[in-house]
């Protein structure tokens, strides 16, 4: 298998979810990777939100570090996640749906901890199957980016009302992504909510404990000021809450299953065009860093 490096062969757009729908979705994407027959990328995904992935041709690999493995399916689907996903990726158009929790909450309605850390075929999946008939216009290159954003929108507003706990849920992400927030009971306290009820809120609809989330999100600021800045050392980019290197590299191993030498080591073409141009479209460069509002 020959792998290709060179980042000149992506290219992604990023559209805004209307006013109504927006704070269920982180954004939508399409992303191109124009290839020759034969020719892959490899990557691997940083611990993000739920996404739904859809691909017009050549779907790829991707695997979570337990092994759970989906190959060939054209409408992948993830759980929120604290660790990578390896992928291998030939030439293809994909379409993107990054969910925030609250989109998780209107949308899927399960329990998100249940589904931390898992891949699977979506048409295949009792929990994303309601997703399928977006294969019918995402999984084919016969329609405009604009056809296509204009479906997405259209099936989205159909499929379900938001849910009771909506304004909860928003003010624990807004709470969640404040880079200053240390300790869980600040986190409780801001929502104005019991340590309790802050714990089954976070795991019922982020997927994770209160605490863990605050983790995730002090490894993302480091990971992603890095991934932006490919020249810097990681000690130019600790976030300010980590109490020195040796703390970091313990954090970094337990969430990306490797240490920062070993990540910086791997090839990186589609996350860092990806985040690169999410930074300056979007303002954010990866969506566990988004703001909800």
């Amino acid at each position: 298998m020959r792998q290709l490096i060179g980042q000149d062969s992506i290219d992604v757009r990023f559209f805004a979810p209307p006013a109504d729908l927006a704070p269920c979705f982180t954004t939508f994407y399409r992303l191109e990777v124009d290839l020759p027959p034969g020719e892959v990328l490899e990557d691997w995904l940083q611990p993000e939100w739920a996404n739904l992935r859809f691909f017009a041709e050549n779907a790829p690999t991707a695997e979570m570090p337990d092994g759970e493995r989906v190959e060939g399916a054209r409408f992948q689907a993830t759980g929120p996640s604290s660790c990578p996903t390896h992928f291998t990726l030939g030439r293809t158009r994909m379409w993107g749906v990054g969910l925030f929790p609250l989109g998780w909450a209107r949308f899927i309605g399960e329990d998100a901890s249940a589904q931390a850390n898992t891949v699977v075929d979506g048409e295949r999946s009792p929990l994303f199957a309601r997703f399928a008939p977006l294969c019918g216009k995402l999984c084919t290159r016969a329609y405009s980016d604009e056809e296509q954003f204009a479906f997405l929108t259209a099936f989205f507003r159909k499929l379900a009302d938001p849910p009771r706990d909506q304004k909860r849920i928003q003010r624990v992400h807004e709470v969640m992504v404040d880079p200053h927030l240390l300790q869980v009971e600040e986190f409780a306290r801001k929502c104005g909510l019991s340590k309790r009820t802050l714990e089954r809120v976070c795991a019922r609809h982020f997927g994770f404990s209160p605490r863990l989330l605050l983790r995730r999100q002090r490894l993302m600021r480091s990971l992603a000021a890095y991934m932006l800045e490919p020249e810097a050392s990681w000690s130019a980019v600790l976030d300010r809450h980590y109490h020195d290197q040796s703390h970091f590299v313990h954090e970094f191993h337990a969430f990306m299953r490797c240490s920062p030498s070993e990540y910086a080591a791997k090839p990186h073409p589609v996350m860092s065009a990806f985040m690169a141009e999410r930074k300056r479209v979007w303002g954010s460069p990866a969506q566990t860093l988004d703001d909800p509002q």
